[in-house]
């Protein structure tokens, strides 16, 4: 049975003095035994923890009691073990980079419920856009979507706007731009529909609670999605009903391996990848095994390798 609730929230709002929300809402969460990354920023929280039930609803309520965010709504699903090692409650210029520091991310564009995002994107007159980063395209897709290959979000913009001037070159005047984008959890989207908005695209949707909630919605046999989604945890990709899927987290590079690179004479469990194999040095290697061979004795005694609570030394 699954004993971790994890919870991925986001909420764009406005704290004037982050790090005054910074120290209680750590001490918190550590004392609960609650794990997990935490951003705070000017313009609001994001991030995803893991622990008890009982726990992570004792952080929510603290979350919630900030300015703004009284219905914060998480995204949760379950998890066999602990999928974070620590607790980290960060101070952020951005919640999520873009590096458009006058766009207002509550301008965001129309949202799309995950029960009508298949007509939406089957409308042929839609250009539909992944505003992820090129290895969670690689891990899966909705059918058909365009794929920036950028490496990093703040790539989004410079981007949106090559691409915009060549795919206009090629259209009629009397044909605006719609465009229907997705992300993960939909906080990428938040900013990506209203940078969209400030450039200009009127008519610009996003898909509500991203992939996962279109993933926990759909039932597999409706669905237009093909693979799977990569999670910015240690449970590394999802699949339909949110159930835990087949990748695995490179040690070497930190990139998701998928099935079939696992099978490589390349990849080296908790060493390296065929993505990354050639790159790193025989020293790296060694050294990645050592921690690997850690790992696995402290998983066999059963205590944690990474984030353990060490006694106190005392005089």
């Amino acid at each position: 049975m699954a004993s971790y609730r994890v919870a991925a929230l986001y909420r764009f709002t406005r704290f004037p003095d982050p790090a005054a929300i910074q120290g209680p809402l750590a001490a918190l969460c550590c004392s609960l035994g609650v794990k997990g990354t935490l951003l705070l920023a000017r313009e609001g929280i994001n991030g995803t923890i893991a622990g008890e039930d009982a726990a992570i609803e004792a952080v929510l309520t603290h979350i919630r009691a900030l300015p703004g965010c009284a219905d914060l709504t998480p995204k949760t699903a379950w998890a066999e073990r602990m999928p974070f090692y620590r607790m980290k409650v960060r101070l952020k210029k951005e919640i999520v980079t873009l590096g458009e520091p006058d766009l207002d991310p509550t301008d965001a564009g129309t949202y799309v419920e995950p029960a009508d995002w298949n007509a939406l994107i089957s409308d042929p007159d839609i250009l539909v856009i992944d505003t992820r980063n090129a290895y969670e395209v690689a891990v899966g897709r909705f059918e058909g979507a365009i794929d920036p290959q950028t490496t990093s979000f703040a790539d989004f913009p410079a981007w949106f706007r090559d691409w915009r001037k060549s795919v206009e070159a090629e259209r009629s005047p009397d044909a605006p731009l719609k465009v229907a984008m997705y992300c993960t959890g939909g906080i990428r989207c938040e900013k990506s529909t209203a940078f969209l908005k400030a450039e200009g695209v009127e008519q610009v949707f996003h898909l509500k609670g991203g992939v996962l909630d279109y993933l926990e919605q759909i039932p597999q046999p409706e669905s237009l999605w093909r693979g799977e989604c990569f999670v910015f945890d240690e449970r590394v990709s999802v699949g339909h009903g949110l159930a835990k899927g087949d990748h695995v987290l490179c040690r070497g590079c930190r990139m998701p391996v998928s099935p079939q690179d696992q099978a490589s004479p390349l990849y080296v469990e908790g060493v390296a990848c065929p993505a990354c194999h050639d790159q790193r040095s025989e020293e790296q290697k060694a050294r990645a095994a050592e921690r690997h061979r850690q790992v696995l004795h402290c998983e066999a005694l059963g205590v944690d390798h990474v984030g353990a609570t060490l006694p106190t030394k005392t005089d």
